[in-house]
């Protein structure tokens, strides 16, 4: 079993539940959230990580508001990217060097 689909499944059932309660994070996107794409484009150490520290800043303590994941990235050449054939799911934009934030296509199936 992979590692990522280890800590992606308790999380989606807690969204599959959460989804019938009134919505409470003080962030977009919501923790849950957060921590599925940290865990989709991080490894695992460091996605548990930011995940924990995002869930402890989810307090009164905090302001919330829009608080992107942040993963170091190397983007792949523009001919390795020619041979494949994918859709896009998430899109890094750069933060500095090395840093990337990512965000969610809203049109991925």
């Amino acid at each position: 079993m992979n590692i990522k689909k280890f800590f992606i499944a308790p999380i989606q059932g807690y969204q599959y539940i959460s989804k019938m309660l009134p919505a409470s994070c003080r962030y977009y996107p919501s923790c849950s959230e957060y921590a599925k794409w940290q865990f989709e484009t991080n490894r695992a150490d460091k996605a548990l990580l930011q995940s924990t520290l995002r869930i402890l800043r989810c307090n009164q303590l905090f302001a919330g508001g829009i608080d992107y994941p942040i993963v170091k990235f190397k983007p792949p050449r523009v001919l390795q990217m020619c041979s494949y054939n994918f859709k896009i799911k998430y899109w890094f934009f750069p933060k500095e060097s090395g840093k990337y934030f990512v965000i969610k296509t809203h049109s991925y199936s």
